[in-house]
């Protein structure tokens, strides 16, 4: 063998994204999701159902700082109050991190505080009777908030700092980083990380121009083709081993969402719809989202 042969890469590329239809007809009756598999019946049920949840709506909300009350929390009012008067309020409120302006690492000593913002918050939502009885919230941390550490995927946020918001809203779930929900016959896939900065920074080969020059929707091709929320190496984002088909996005989603906090933006991919929904805290941007019809709302304040 020659050590001294050297090769050279005419064209690289991606692997080639499968069609979601196709990959679940390839392993009929496995269950990729998680939720445990459906009979004919119950598949046409949901289909049915699906059908009629017309109203339905997702409001995504990124980067809600509670330690900025003057700023973040006053506007978080005025997103709620804007919903608890419409006609159908929204099905799914879904809080992302960061829920401080500071890291929660080692040298944070202020958890008995955070523990107090977020019984506020529970408050806040309380007091708005339409949305609390009649909505569902589900809160997913971001890459500075508390956990064991900063490897994915993240558990939820511990059960001291969510607590007294939890009594204040039964309907609440704190989920993981990433979480799957299933609406229907609907897989969305929800991811807060601040993936766009870290896959740039990381990236050897500047991405050509010749489809597009939009970041966003070069950081969406590679994260689908790749089948995988976060393909960085490990000694950049280190992932749990055991636990790193909870980043899979195979077979493809209906949906993904990649909370920045970047710029807002949508794009929709071979039939995967892809948003950010941006920083509330920074730009006040937010996401309305009715997944019947897989339409996207860019809101801001």
């Amino acid at each position: 063998m020659r050590w001294d042969v050297q090769g050279q890469v005419k064209t690289c590329g991606f692997p080639p994204l499968e069609d979601r239809d196709k990959s679940i007809a390839a392993f009929p009756g496995l269950d990729f999701f998680g939720g445990g598999t459906l009979t004919k019946e119950e598949t046409l049920g949901l289909v049915e159902m699906e059908k009629r949840a017309v109203n339905d709506m997702f409001v995504i909300i990124s980067d809600i700082w509670l330690d900025n009350e003057e700023k973040t929390i006053a506007k978080l009012e005025t997103v709620l109050d804007g919903y608890e008067n419409v006609d159908v309020v929204p099905s799914l409120f879904v809080f992302m991190g960061n829920f401080c302006t500071h890291p929660c690492n080692i040298s944070f000593s202020s958890f008995s505080n955070l523990r107090l913002q977020f019984g506020k918050l529970g408050q806040i939502i309380g007091a708005r009777p339409r949305l609390k009885e009649q909505s569902r919230f589900l809160v997913i941390p971001g890459p500075d908030d508390p956990g064991p550490s900063t490897v994915l995927p993240r558990c939820a946020l511990p059960k001291y700092v969510t607590e007294e918001f939890q009594k204040h809203v039964p309907n609440a779930i704190c989920a993981s980083n990433p979480c799957r929900v299933k609406f229907c016959t609907q897989e969305i896939v929800f991811f807060r990380q601040d993936l766009l900065y870290r896959m740039r920074r990381s990236c050897l080969i500047h991405p050509s121009a010749e489809e597009t020059s939009d970041p966003f929707e070069h950081l969406v091709a590679t994260i689908t083709h790749q089948s995988h929320l976060c393909p960085l190496p490990l000694s950049v984002q280190p992932i749990i081993w055991n636990y790193d088909h909870c980043l899979h996005l195979y077979p493809a989603p209906h949906t993904i969402v990649l909370g920045d906090k970047s710029e807002q933006k949508t794009f929709n991919y071979v039939g995967i719809t892809c948003f950010n929904p941006g920083s509330f805290s920074n730009d006040s941007t937010f996401v309305a989202y009715r997944p019947c019809t897989r339409e996207v709302e860019l809101s801001a304040l």
